[in-house]
């Protein structure tokens, strides 16, 4: 009789900065829920305010674990991923799902579970490629670069947004996610299966198909980059501005150019009544929401900030 124990499937999203990775796990983890999975749900993010997490506590109960990994050195963030996943191990879970920052290549996600023990506990079920149907396209080298080794392993490809998408949008988006992948050699043989609906509109079929989608073991031209000077995350805390006046100064400042290149900016704001409302902004759009629960923080994530222009437009009152 075979006793081995069964591994724990570990599904890997991925996904540009503002993609929508975190709208996507919650529709995912309920979906394994209700097909009466236990999992867990590991944030994996270099950032030190970590307000995914906040995004996902309405998943909380007793099938489902929250956990995050949080460390601003790349090394250290490693030990601390491996630490987390070894303690995941123990609890008997059917699946975890990492959440990687927008800004993660998943070749750390490979290596670790491929390490002992990591390796007799876990076996890598699915990694699914979050890409934004409004892609901006005039990314630049290293944005192109991590965007081309997110599709490159990728078992399926899940476009958001497509209904806020023009045709000749997602036609450019989708040349551009094969532009980006032949800029870097990648070297699969097939490309990914890719759905393009509302998200709405994903029926259990859909997401058996994204559960079992897999991965595509493949290799791809490495660029050097340092993360930490590539992009930069600033953090705004206690703001006093009315709900209002927020929306309006994240409008003006995605568009004014002495700010820098800014891809996203999220975070929590309590309106005149005090009841938290949630802030998520990226060129295409700005939507500010009810959440249960927030912390006063913004987070402007980007390239080439300037802290100072920006803070002009976050002025506490």
């Amino acid at each position: 009789m075979n006793t081995e124990k069964k591994k724990t499937k570990v599904d890997l999203v991925t996904g540009f900065l503002g993609a929508g990775k975190t709208t996507f796990i919650k529709k995912y983890a309920h979906y394994l829920l209700d097909k009466g999975c236990k999992i867990g749900v590991l944030e994996n993010d270099f950032g030190a305010v970590n307000v995914d997490m906040l995004l996902l506590q309405e998943l909380l109960d007793e099938n489902c674990d929250l956990e995050m990994v949080s460390a601003a050195d790349k090394d250290c963030h490693r030990r601390r991923f491996k630490t987390k996943l070894i303690a995941m191990g123990m609890r008997g879970l059917d699946r975890v799902i990492v959440e990687p920052s927008g800004i993660y290549e998943a070749d750390e996600f490979f290596d670790v579970l491929r390490e002992e023990p990591l390796d007799n506990w876990y076996e890598i079920g699915s990694v699914i490629t979050i890409a934004d149907a409004c892609l901006d396209t005039n990314l630049s080298e290293v944005s192109d670069y991590l965007l081309a080794s997110q599709l490159s392993e990728a078992g399926i490809v899940l476009m958001s947004r497509c209904q806020e998408a023009t045709k000749q949008e997602l036609e450019d988006t989708l040349k551009h996610l094969e532009a980006v992948q032949k800029k870097f050699h990648c070297h699969r043989m097939t490309k990914p299966e890719i759905i393009m609906k509302d998200w709405s509109e994903l029926t259990d079929e859909d997401m058996e198909r994204i559960a079992n989608s897999g991965y595509e073991p493949d290799s791809h031209e490495k660029l050097w980059f340092d993360q930490d000077k590539a992009y930069t995350s600033l953090y705004f805390m206690n703001m006093k501005l009315p709900d209002n006046a927020v929306e309006d100064a994240v409008s003006r400042l995605m568009s004014d150019s002495k700010c820098g290149r800014i891809f996203r900016v999220k975070g929590f704001m309590q309106n005149a009544e005090g009841k938290w409302l949630e802030l998520n902004a990226t060129h295409k759009n700005i939507t500010v929401k009810p959440i249960e629960r927030g912390q006063a923080v913004f987070i402007v994530i980007g390239e080439g900030l300037d802290k100072e222009h920006i803070d002009g437009y976050f002025v506490p009152v």
